[in-house]
């Protein structure tokens, strides 16, 4: 019982330090849009939001807390799984705002994950630069948001 509430704890702290990136490079919005990255697909609302988004709906403020608590409890949830090793929080928020942002695939099968369970957690955050790319196009965007991460994950 100790422990899940020690692990709660922990996975709390992430988030809370997670929240602010991803706030920041996604922004807020109240009424759904479609993704210009990928083509108009998903549907996105209030901080980068994409799951079950009804379009032409105004979403609340505790409606996009909300979502963006359970989009990083998810990110999150990936993060420990693919990287299942001991790391430090703010390196785990930094993984945290990627995997909200790109989706699993920059923890799961990539070079940054076989990094990060070598313990080479230099490289594995150095790794986190090469994801600046939208259909095949580096954006401006992308970078610094990467470059942000990266230097969370740096520390």
């Amino acid at each position: 019982m100790a422990n899940n509430k020690a692990i709660a704890a922990g996975v709390a702290a992430v988030l809370a330090i997670a929240a602010p990136i991803v706030a920041k490079w996604e922004g807020l919005k109240y009424m759904p849009y479609p993704d210009p990255a990928t083509g108009g697909k998903p549907w996105t609302v209030c901080y980068g939001s994409t799951k079950n988004v009804v379009p032409g709906r105004a979403y609340t403020q505790a409606e996009c807390d909300q979502r963006l608590r359970d989009d990083m409890a998810e990110a999150d949830a990936i993060v420990r799984k693919c990287i299942p090793v001991p790391m430090l929080r703010h390196v785990e928020a930094s993984l945290v705002s990627a995997v909200f942002n790109i989706g699993p695939s920059v923890v799961c099968g990539s070079t940054l994950q076989r990094k990060a369970l070598a313990n080479d957690w230099p490289g594995a955050c150095a790794e986190l630069s090469r994801w600046d790319k939208a259909a095949g196009r580096q954006m401006r965007g992308l970078t610094l948001r990467r470059a942000d991460e990266r230097v969370l994950c740096e520390g």
